[in-house]
């Protein structure tokens, strides 16, 4: 384990094998904290993966290689455990999956859980979280005694490489997994929607009853900016996008730095998964429309005529 004074432990999330962009954002919050130390799960990690680690300042990767066990919430909680004995605080990519995990460490450790939190510090020597919470109209700040795990939303830190690299230390990690109940019978992986997953994207531009069905000019302008499609829960309904693409309460929340909401009302069921976001764009025809109440920019009008416009610019800009 770590000798390094606060190690502040960060789970490593992955994509596709691959080292995901929040975990990247995870520790670069870690470093305002203390000094981090990565947790891997599952298989051993490749040299690629381990030197990312470092570049953004993990000091060591500590290893639990348990194979297939990891898909297996309790026995995951274990190995972390094994993992963070030394870690005051324990920082998590706040996903549904995580979220179980977490749960179930913190009933065997009697950590304090926060989830969903926009980033956290250190305040009178002990964790303070901050979130927005009811549909982001409440901005609040928990305070956890004693050990803590914090879950962080991805987009809420931006991604930074250490000044100085970490050493990135492989340490393996010896786990005694608990016996479980449970048995995975079959795993079918579902295709994964094209580009940036939605949770995670920075920009996300958002189709509603607006578009009538017609996703072109909304998913041409999320490709230009590098971005995911989003809608609204009516566009999901009516069966013009998959259900995957949803923004709301019961949907996907998201907290890009820009958020463009196109022919979407802004019923509270959308504004409670989008809100947080860092700058809102709203396009409507409807100048009552309550979307223009939290946006930082509106623009009554169509979005059959303002896309256009806003795809020619931003192109035009990129070509000088």
């Amino acid at each position: 384990m770590s000798t390094a004074d606060n190690p502040i432990a960060v789970l490593v999330e992955l994509r596709d094998g691959a080292v995901a962009r929040p975990t990247l954002e995870a520790l670069t919050l870690a470093r305002s904290l203390g000094t981090p130390v990565a947790v891997w799960l599952g298989t051993e990690p490749d040299a690629d993966a381990v030197a990312q680690l470092g570049e953004f300042g993990a000091a060591e990767v500590r290893v639990a290689a348990i194979g297939a066990e990891a898909r297996y919430p309790a026995k995951a909680a274990a190995a972390i455990a094994a993992a963070t004995e030394d870690s005051s605080l324990l920082l998590v990519v706040s996903t549904f999956l995580n979220k179980e995990i977490v749960t179930r460490l913190a009933v065997t450790t009697g950590a304090g859980v926060v989830v969903d939190a926009a980033g956290v510090e250190f305040v009178d020597g002990e964790v303070e979280a901050f979130q927005t919470v009811f549909a982001a109209t409440w901005n609040v700040r928990t305070r956890i005694a004693g050990k803590a795990i914090v879950g962080v939303r991805p987009n809420t830190t931006t991604a930074s490489a250490a000044e100085v690299p970490g050493a990135a230390s492989i340490v393996p990690i010896s786990v005694q997994l608990p016996a479980t109940r449970e048995t995975i019978t079959a795993v079918e992986p579902v295709a994964p929607i094209e580009g940036v997953p939605l949770a995670e994207a920075p920009v996300v531009v958002s189709g509603g009853r607006g578009t009538g069905g017609d996703y072109a000019l909304v998913t041409e302008l999320a490709e230009l900016l590098g971005g995911a499609v989003g809608a609204s829960r009516d566009a999901t309904d009516e069966g013009w996008i998959s259900h995957e693409h949803m923004v709301g309460q019961t949907g996907t929340t998201v907290t890009p730095a820009l958020y463009v909401a196109c022919g979407i009302s802004g019923a509270v069921h959308h504004r409670g998964g989008m809100q947080a976001s860092g700058t809102i764009v709203a396009i409507n025809m409807d100048p009552d429309a309550p979307i223009f109440e939290i946006c930082d920019f509106g623009v009554v009008g169509s979005l059959f005529d303002v896309l256009p416009q806003a795809i020619e610019a931003v192109k035009a800009h990129r070509a000088n």
